[in-house]
């Protein structure tokens, strides 16, 4: 007697109901022992819809929405002698007004990844997160990594129309070498040799309204008096960022220019800083050391210290610290 119920080796039917190529895999990866056997059209029915059921929850990071974020991946917002940066972009359930926060991901100004930034759970909150790179060292030094992520500045606002947030008011924040770049984004704004000239977009601004600082170096100078072992040697990603690789050597002329606390003004937007006791990579007096320039000049600058801490680790994306993170953030966003 012939059986006219549906198969699911004639998964073609429900593949045909998912979104793409990636939710069609998934759809015919499901347990073999199941494919020879007849079901019901209701069961057949309710097998599909299960499976819809977990695409739909599971989402496709490319572009689609998620239960609780849309995310596009590999956005290209520059492009430096053939090679294009790019950046990832987490938007809200909500979107419309959300306002930004950027990643700069850290790896000593020679590795690293915009994958996963760990302060992704910002969207849950109402904000949206952006993820940039920019080039290591072994293609070019200091300070060309801070042309990249202005460049990344500007091509986020140009386009937050397009992709539905608010880029009136934009927050930045890194990790150890990200840190650093965050810092020098927020005290070099009205400095020209700093913008650079890449991306599409020369007419937006680069400046940002609020940083966050984890565990970065602001003062190369300060750095090589109290850390000279690894500020003067090829253990630091700071001795090639700033050109001693090249030239066998740093002067202070060079040190001075590139760290932050040369450019600390009145006018720099608010600051959070979060540095562990134990770090002996980036030592905690260059936290210090920032935080007591913008205090000087009235500032508002505010170092989280984390006991036995080192340097990274997610004891910093967990609360307390992220709901200190998230305090912040709704305390100097635009309402």
């Amino acid at each position: 007697m012939k059986n006219d119920s549906p198969r699911c080796d004639d998964w073609r039917v429900a593949s045909s109901l998912v979104s793409d190529e990636s939710d069609r895999t998934f759809a015919s990866s499901l347990p073999s022992h199941s494919l020879g056997d007849p079901m019901s059209p209701s069961q057949f029915k309710t097998l599909t819809l299960g499976i819809l059921a977990t695409v739909l929850m599971t989402g496709n990071l490319n572009g689609q929405n998620t239960a609780e974020v849309t995310v596009h991946r590999d956005l290209v917002f520059a492009n430096v002698d053939g090679t294009p940066l790019k950046l990832d972009l987490y938007l809200p359930a909500v979107q419309g007004n959300a306002p930004l926060v950027i990643w700069i991901h850290g790896g000593g100004w020679r590795g690293g990844s915009k994958q996963k930034p760990p302060i992704r759970k910002v969207t849950e909150h109402g904000y949206a997160l952006a993820s940039i790179s920019y080039r290591f060292t072994d293609t070019a030094i200091f300070p060309a990594q801070i042309h990249d992520c202005k460049a990344a500045v500007r091509w986020l606002r140009a386009n937050a129309d397009s992709f539905g947030y608010n880029a009136d008011w934009i927050a930045v924040a890194g990790g150890s070498a990200g840190g650093y770049l965050a810092l020098m984004l927020g005290v070099t704004d009205q400095i020209a040799e700093f913008n650079g000239s890449l991306g599409d977009h020369p007419e937006q601004s680069s400046s940002v309204q609020a940083v966050i600082d984890y565990f970065g170096p602001s003062d190369f100078l300060l750095r090589g008096k109290t850390q000279p072992e690894r500020a003067y040697t090829e253990k630091s990603g700071s001795f090639a960022l700033l050109g001693g690789l090249r030239d066998g050597k740093l002067t202070p002329e060079i040190e001075r220019r590139a760290s932050p606390a040369t450019y600390v003004t009145a006018d720099d937007p608010p600051l959070l800083v979060f540095h562990g006791t134990d770090d002996e990579v980036v030592r905690l007096d260059q936290s210090e050391h920032i935080v007591k320039l913008y205090s000087e000049l009235g500032l508002s600058a505010k170092l989280v210290v984390v006991e036995s801490a080192g340097h990274g680790g997610v004891r910093f994306f967990r609360d307390p610290h992220f709901a200190t993170l998230l305090k912040f953030l709704d305390q100097h966003r635009p309402r």
